[in-house]
């Protein structure tokens, strides 16, 4: 495979080596890695790049904040430490690949407790990370404030992550974007895939249909659509993978003043507060299961400042600039599901759930393994493996 490179990919007619369904974080950086393996790959996304759940997502790079209970989260973990270690240096060289900064802050977490209550299960959380020996520290609430003197007075305990970082993912998907065209990716907008073209006997994929009825011919297909990958058409009864919506409310807002008001991601119960770079900070995030629904309400957007301002009194000085609604790709274990399709050719990369920045490095460089025979990370892919959800699997499961 990869022999003959063109260009164009498939837009003139050729048939080209991969295409990938799905134009944000996951899709851009598997269509990066998958190019650099030298096969021709063609990207398709319904809006413009990186428009859906990247461009409102926090971006918070956090493996050891967002560790669950039981067998799941124990599987989750593992991709979650592996995929935060690769990130120094994915950033690094997608930085040099594109000529700009994706805003990396390795400033660690704040998770703290507001009142009694939150305090006595922030305890809890101290004592089940450190049963798996992930690094945590107990803070009085003077020595959080030490740290982000922003924090109100009222605050009764913290835990400092060290190891919990953030990035702005529209700065990400902006340089993956700019990799992608420098290495020679055809980058499709505004084209939606409307299903995938199978053989006579729907064993094997040739590619995609799109909206204006173009079929674009591809050896392979990745799906990275996120949330609306459980809607492609095209499969036979009981190929697709159980994907649903999550929706979540966030806000963007402005320091007038400049970036200082936080110097880390603060998290606590109902929300969170990631800063960026420059003086802006996301605060989010609801959780809802309402389908496709967009519309932003007043009372989530009420709930997200009532939160934040008991724990950060200095946010009600921020200016709003957006408030923004994103669909977050959900799986019955919330992990993702990353592997083969029963379809031959067929690639899943999808279900992602609240980690997908964090995992697109990882989730790239294994979509590339089993593109290339190489199998990068082939422990991991068990975990991920599509198949995990089939009633069969199940049966033997229990």
């Amino acid at each position: 495979m990869g022999s003959s490179i063109k260009s164009m990919g498939a837009s003139n007619g050729s048939t080209v080596d991969v295409a990938v369904i799905g134009g944000g974080i996951i899709g851009l950086a598997v269509a990066w890695r998958v190019r650099a393996s030298g096969l021709t790959v063609t990207l398709l996304e319904r809006e413009q790049v990186g428009c859906g759940a990247s461009r409102v997502a926090a971006g918070m790079l956090a493996p050891v904040a967002e560790v669950e209970y039981g067998e799941h989260g124990r599987r989750l973990l593992d991709l979650a430490l592996r995929a935060a270690e690769m990130w120094p240096g994915f950033a690094a060289e997608l930085e040099r690949a594109s000529g700009s900064q994706v805003g990396l802050m390795r400033t660690g977490t704040l998770m703290v407790a507001h009142d009694d209550d939150d305090a006595r299960e922030l305890e809890r959380q101290l004592e089940f990370r450190s049963s798996l020996g992930l690094r945590a520290t107990r803070l009085r609430a003077s020595q959080a404030r030490e740290r982000e003197p922003a924090l109100a007075p009222t605050v009764r305990l913290a835990l400092e992550v060290p190891d919990d970082h953030s990035v702005d993912p529209r700065r990400v998907v902006s340089a993956l974007r700019a990799a992608c065209q420098q290495a020679g990716v055809e980058l499709r907008e505004r084209i939606a895939v409307t299903g995938l073209s199978l053989d006579s006997q729907a064993r094997r994929v040739t590619g995609v249909t799109v909206s204006d009825g173009e079929t674009v011919g591809a050896h392979r297909v990745v799906v990275a659509a996120g949330a609306w990958s459980g809607e492609l058409d095209g499969l036979p009864d009981g190929a697709s993978v159980p994907v649903r919506p999550v929706k979540g409310q966030i806000m963007r807002l402005r320091d007038p003043a400049g970036p200082g008001l936080l110097s880390r991601a603060v998290r606590y119960p109902g929300g969170y507060l990631v800063p960026r770079p420059d003086g802006h900070y996301v605060l989010g995030g609801t959780m809802e299961e309402r389908g496709f629904d967009s519309d932003s309400t007043a009372l989530a957007t009420y709930e997200l400042l009532r939160n934040a301002l008991q724990v950060v009194p200095g946010v009600g000085e921020l200016a709003v600039e957006e408030l923004n609604v994103g669909f977050r790709p959900g799986t019955p274990d919330n992990v993702p599901f990353i592997g083969r399709s029963e379809i031959e050719g067929l690639i899943w990369a999808t279900g992602h759930y609240r980690n997908g920045i964090l995992l697109a490095p990882l989730t790239a460089e294994m979509v590339a393994g089993e593109l290339t025979g190489e199998h990068a990370r082939e422990e991991l892919l068990g975990t991920c493996d599509p198949a995990r959800t089939a009633p069969s699997s199940q049966e033997a499961l229990r």
